[in-house]
């Protein structure tokens, strides 16, 4: 070990697993460790004896489950954006020969009560049950105006500025209902809160035709949303793949690994076992470094294990639902995540469904219900509540890299975010992936 290398990466978790990826690619001498004997660490894949001993520590494991081996949990589950960034870093890495994939059955939005599928476009919008005859046409009209905006011709621009107009401000130009304005940014452009309303309209606008781009990304797809088989504990095993075709070493079960750091207070190595590997900058999850990284939220979340489909999402195996922040009385919306047997994530006849939201109060348990009254019956629930930490700086000075932690939301674009911002002030430059070819296929 006591060798140099360019970065050390601590933590596989799927943030640091992509960052090191993305490093070996760049052509940077990776080394990357884990104190956990597993792949994953807070974002790992857990078999159901596993999940059993991780909630349930002393209970057997009901035998009418299954084998255990059939089951691979997600600890964080998120779906993939079809057309989105993450998809795009798996190509560019080429990770993606590794991994298979399946589209997401159902997107639903919830309101007053029921939930209904998501319309992506124009054509959806005049079918859907979720606004009235007048308010589908102009909510037509937006989507028109949507899917034909193009950045580099002026001419789609219908004489508004973008830039500078509010995302508020385009809304009230189409006069849309309150209601429709909370699914189009809450289920299309995926926000946590209504803070985007009052910023400026293309970030939204282009959300929404990212949306709209993955629903038609793949032949035969319901959704934007795709799903790897087995879970997304195969993604940072992938990575461990990709780090060693470019030279990258890996290192599991390394319990002591501590960054060591020069006089001037930069991290310059790690330590384990009486041996230091020495290196140019550390990158890794905030249970590295102590005293870097602050608690700002936290994190409640239900896993559920069932025997049937969410009801009312017809029979889908696998399925995204979002309870936008109003129509519960909250600050933060809930989000749903339902997968299958069908996704090789359960035993045969098994559903796996998780509900999610940013704690608002002293009794998170119950933040979670309205996501959790949609399941119908469930035989197993674990509930955990987890910190949701930041990085106090941005590491250029002390070259200590820290990612944040995994937030309540049910697909990957923030944490995508993240990880881009993370190889933009490491590398000092931002990773282009808009001229890369999605040539890939997938299971419909």
């Amino acid at each position: 070990m006591d060798e140099e290398y360019d970065a050390i990466v601590l933590g596989t978790g799927l943030k640091e697993c992509v960052v090191s990826g993305l490093l070996s690619v760049a052509g940077m001498k990776v080394l990357h460790m884990d104190r956990n004997s597993y792949y994953g660490a807070e974002s790992a894949s857990l078999s159901l004896e596993q999940l059993w001993n991780k909630f349930r520590g002393g209970e057997e494991t009901p035998k009418h489950l299954g084998r255990s081996n059939d089951y691979n949990v997600d600890l964080i589950p998120k779906f993939i954006m079809a057309d989105g960034n993450l998809i795009k870093v798996l190509i560019h890495t080429d990770v993606v020969k590794y991994l298979e994939f399946k589209a997401c059955d159902g997107s639903y939005v919830y309101k007053q009560g029921k939930i209904h599928r998501v319309p992506a476009s124009d054509m959806e919008a005049l079918k859907s049950p979720l606004m009235s005859f007048f308010e589908k046409r102009r909510a037509r009209s937006f989507f028109i105006y949507v899917q034909d905006y193009e950045e580099q011709d002026p001419r789609t621009f219908k004489g508004r500025d973008l830039t500078r107009m509010s995302m508020r401000q385009l809304f009230a130009e189409f006069n849309l209902s309150e209601d429709t304005i909370d699914f189009i940014g809450h289920a299309l452009a995926l926000y946590k809160d209504d803070a985007y309303l009052d910023q400026a309209a293309l970030p939204t606008v282009r959300k929404i035709k990212l949306y709209n781009d993955s629903l038609y990304r793949f032949a035969g797809t319901k959704t934007p949303f795709i799903y790897p088989l087995y879970g997304l504990g195969e993604l940072p095993q992938s990575f461990a793949r990709l780090s060693a075709v470019y030279g990258g070493t890996y290192m599991l079960n390394k319990p002591d690994c501590e960054v060591v750091y020069d006089e001037n207070g930069r991290a310059c190595g790690v330590k384990s076992e009486g041996e230091t590997a020495k290196c140019k900058f550390v990158v890794g999850d905030p249970s590295y470094f102590p005293g870097k990284s602050k608690v700002t939220a936290k994190i409640a979340r239900a896993i559920c294990i069932m025997d049937h489909p969410i009801p009312g999402t017809v029979d889908a195996h696998s399925v995204q639902i979002v309870i936008p922040q109003k129509q519960v009385g909250r600050h933060n919306d809930i989000y749903v995540f339902c997968s299958s047997y069908a996704h090789n994530i359960a035993a045969k006849g098994k559903y796996i469904a998780f509900v999610s939201t940013l704690v608002e109060t002293s009794v998170p348990a119950r933040e979670l219900e309205p996501g959790l009254a949609l399941l119908g019956p469930v035989d197993y629930k674990f509930i955990h509540v987890s910190d949701y930490e930041t990085p106090t700086t941005d590491g250029k000075e002390d070259k200590c890299f820290i990612s944040t932690g995994y937030d309540a939301s049910s697909h990957f674009e923030s944490t995508v975010d993240d990880i881009l911002a993370m190889y933009t002030r490491i590398t000092g430059k931002p990773l282009d992936l808009d001229n890369l070819s999605l040539n890939q296929t997938v299971e419909g």
